[in-house]
């Protein structure tokens, strides 16, 4: 069986990946993402996300493996908006997103060490918000959670109330699209049920 890798430090799309009966291994790319400028938000998330795979794929303990890479920002009136810089920047964040909606972008990359080949796309996802009140965005924020993900919010988590409802595929919020994972392997010519843990099938 391929051994797969996630270049990610993502728990939530290690999850994702568990879920589904994969069972990656992570290794984290490290690479510096301020170093990458694009025109519009799903083409910096998708160039991201090729790089991040590229530099754990080059590894020793990477080869021969197949490397996922991925990166979200949420595209808001074509403003990437990654993760916020701190509770303030968080706060001005949901204040200018509730009440409307933005596309959440994810690059996806699978790199096969063994061929040395590499396929990558974005998936898009509109996400509509809900109306938060100031003192329900400022108990959010104090959690701390808005720190870590892209666009200072997520589906599996405290903010899922604040989303009324999204149109694309759910996984793609949490970080990663397996219907994508799926295509982006097959075009490699690799079946993911060839990738199922051995113990889940």
């Amino acid at each position: 069986m391929r051994r797969l890798v996630l270049a990610s430090q993502s728990p939530a799309r290690l999850n994702l990946l568990r879920q589904a009966g994969l069972a990656p291994e992570v290794i984290v790319s490290g690479f510096d993402e301020d170093t990458v400028t694009a025109p519009t938000p799903a083409e910096l998330t998708l160039a991201l996300a090729r790089a991040k795979a590229s530099v754990v794929a080059a590894r020793p303990e990477a080869a021969g493996a197949l490397v996922i890479g991925c990166d979200s920002v949420l595209d808001l009136d074509g403003q990437a908006l990654g993760k916020p810089a701190d509770a303030e920047e968080a706060t001005a964040r949901w204040k200018a997103m509730r009440g409307r909606a933005g596309t959440l972008q994810t690059g996806h990359c699978v790199w096969d060490t063994a061929s040395g080949r590499h396929v990558a796309a974005t998936a898009s996802t509109v996400v509509h918000f809900g109306e938060p009140s100031d003192a329900e965005i400022a108990a959010y924020v104090a959690s701390g959670e808005p720190l870590y993900v892209a666009g200072a919010f997520t589906l599996d988590g405290r903010s899922a109330p604040f989303v009324e409802g999204i149109e694309g595929d759910h996984g793609n919020v949490i970080g990663i699209s397996l219907p994508l994972v799926r295509r982006l392997l097959a075009e490699l010519g690799v079946g993911i049920t060839e990738l199922w843990a051995r113990d889940q099938d």
